[in-house]
């Protein structure tokens, strides 16, 4: 059953009110996914891979944006192996300057990565840039309407945005289900998901 709406919901916050609010379920949020990661991170990886192939079912030869999991973040590593294994191209995201949307860079496996100022790898900038057909996207927490707490950087909502604009493409986020909240405190220029995936289930907000 659906909950009923509380007061950060039905009422509109202040910039800095959804700032803040955003800051303290962040710190919860990383909370729970470094238990849901001791208690189960290999298993979950390996459910949410199953369960993403069979939910979203990517055609050979499309554009797979994923990640390269860092910290506690839910293990991409083997939905990754299934997507070179179905035939899918594969990107990275790339962060191109602060207040910019990401670029995608085609990416397999041995290939030279980059270390970039927030602790994550890319591609270098001599791989092949290409705007993605499906983009997995990694939560800090998630909710029943398919708004993400991400990093606080906006990366993710930047490049949605700009996609969206350009082509149909299909965001994915995936992450332990222990990471779901009853609302993410939200702003006007979040971007909502197509797809939400954990290793219990994959739905449609």
């Amino acid at each position: 059953m659906a909950s009923q709406p509380t007061a950060a919901e039905s009422e509109p916050l202040t910039h800095a009110e959804t700032a803040e609010a955003k800051r303290l379920a962040r710190k919860e949020a990383q909370a729970a996914r470094k238990r849901a990661h001791e208690a189960n991170g290999l298993m979950a990886s390996i459910d949410v891979s199953m369960r993403f192939l069979s939910a979203i079912d990517p055609p050979k030869k499309s554009i797979v944006s994923a990640f390269l999991s860092i910290g506690t973040e839910l293990d991409a590593g083997p939905l990754l192996k299934n997507l070179w294994a179905r035939g899918c191209r594969v990107a990275l995201p790339r962060v191109e300057a602060k207040d910019a949307p990401l670029s995608f860079r085609l990416y397999n496996e041995g290939d030279a990565l980059v270390e970039e100022s927030f602790g994550t790898r890319a591609p270098a900038d001599t791989a092949e840039a290409v705007d993605p057909d499906i983009l997995i996207v990694p939560m800090l927490a998630f909710d029943r309407t398919g708004y993400r707490l991400g990093y606080g950087g906006g990366f993710y909502d930047r490049s949605l945005e700009e996609l969206r604009r350009r082509k149909t493409v299909l965001a994915v986020g995936v992450a332990f289900a222990a990471q779901e909240v009853d609302h993410v405190p939200r702003e006007e220029t979040d971007q909502p998901l197509d797809w939400i995936v954990t290793e219990k289930r994959a739905f449609r907000p």
